[in-house]
């Protein structure tokens, strides 16, 4: 038998293999530069950022990450919680597409659940009696809005009369709004039915702390923005109020660019035991920071809540509840403070709480916030 048969066999097989790893060959090259091609030539809409790398690697659990240090240093192999193992690629797969995290109910339920709410926050400065039961809870949508509340009487603050020596205002350093401007306050309602006011509510704080900032010669603009109306002609819900107010702050910004510092004023919904304090026999109104951890420069956000914080427990031991980040899903997670690194949400009292309570609160943080913002012009001099 002649064997050139199965040489030619062979011969024909070896090139078969050679051709089919050649074609598998270009088709991997031909997708490689495809893929380039789409994400350098892209829209820059489309393109991946290290802000959306950051937005996928915080729907996982934090321990999930130990695994990866384990790779290079075998020292934390030890940091392991007893029993826990890797997460299977399912599992991360499940957790990045969904938000979901397994055996977890509260990723699912959120703030469905009174209780849970507490899911989507972390505490970065606990103040006095600040714990996760405690922490601010956002005013539910209005049913309506009333427009019956009235100031009635309010005791005016003359402490600092002839102690503070007005200054000449400045440029205009500082921007005053807010995203809930109907916020309102039970002692000046006629009942409970609502908690929502279009004439007496926080947007009068706002006023008496541009006041004091004014007085102590800090350009301030208080919005007067009405958002609710705002959102209102828009057709958009409660939810979406910071999307309503932020072509107005985007506005503000671009037409004033000696702004410094964006304070959005709120007031919270607990009980008064947790949003007031006395100081020397008076009540005040205790301030809670909170903080949007969903972009990423918010730790320069977070910086400024953290330092006035401390400023104001210094002078004012007990006043503020202390700083909080909030992200996930059930919460705005930003809060438009993307749109400048010294912008910060303030919490002011909560509906429980009397205007005279709520105008020493202004006086208080006019004045400490006035003692920060002439040394950091000093430093930023020196």
């Amino acid at each position: 038998m002649s064997r050139y048969p199965i040489m030619k066999k062979n011969k024909k097989s070896y090139m078969k293999q050679g051709t089919r790893w050649t074609i598998i060959a270009v088709t991997v090259l031909l997708l490689l530069f495809i893929g380039i091609g789409i994400l350098t030539g892209a829209k820059t809409t489309y393109r991946i950022y290290s802000s959306t790398i950051q937005e996928w690697t915080t729907k996982l659990e934090g321990s999930a990450f130990l695994y990866l240090f384990e790779m290079e240093n075998r020292s934390f192999k030890d940091a392991h919680p007893e029993g826990n193992r890797i997460p299977s690629l399912t599992t991360l797969s499940f957790q990045l597409l969904t938000s979901l995290t397994p055996n977890d109910p509260r990723s699912l339920l959120g703030r469905e659940i009174p209780g849970l709410s507490s899911y989507n926050s972390q505490i970065i400065i606990a103040g006095k009696g600040t714990d996760y039961s405690t922490l601010p809870i956002e005013s539910e949508p209005p049913m309506i809005v009333d427009d019956r509340g009235e100031e009635g009487d309010v005791e005016e603050n003359n402490e600092d009369e002839g102690k503070l020596e007005e200054k000449p205002v400045g440029e205009d350093r500082v921007y005053i709004y807010h995203t809930h401007n109907t916020e309102s306050f039970y002692p000046h309602l006629p009942d409970e039915s609502t908690d929502h006011d279009g004439k007496v509510n926080i947007t009068l704080i706002g006023e008496r702390l541009g006041e004091g900032l004014e007085k102590r010669g800090i350009g301030t603009i208080v919005d007067t923005t009405d958002v609710a109306a705002l959102r209102s002609e828009k057709g958009m819900e409660y939810y979406q109020s910071y999307d309503a107010v932020r072509p107005v702050v985007e506005e503000a910004i671009s037409q004033n660019g000696d702004i410094r510092y964006l304070f959005d004023l709120h007031r919270d919904s607990l009980s008064k035991e947790h949003t007031t304090t006395t100081i020397n026999g008076k009540n005040y109104a205790r301030f809670a920071f909170v903080i949007g951890a969903e972009h990423p420069q918010y730790e320069q956000n977070l910086q400024l809540a953290s330092k006035i914080h401390q400023l104001l427990e210094e002078k004012y031991p007990g006043i503020s509840r202390g700083v909080i980040t909030k992200k996930g899903s059930g919460v705005d997670g930003i809060y438009n403070q993307d749109l400048h690194p010294n912008a910060i949400l303030i919490e002011f009292g909560g509906v429980y709480n009397h205007l005279d309570e709520l105008y020493r609160s202004a006086d208080v943080m006019a004045e400490v916030f006035s003692d920060y913002y002439f040394e950091d012009e000093k430093v930023s001099k020196d």
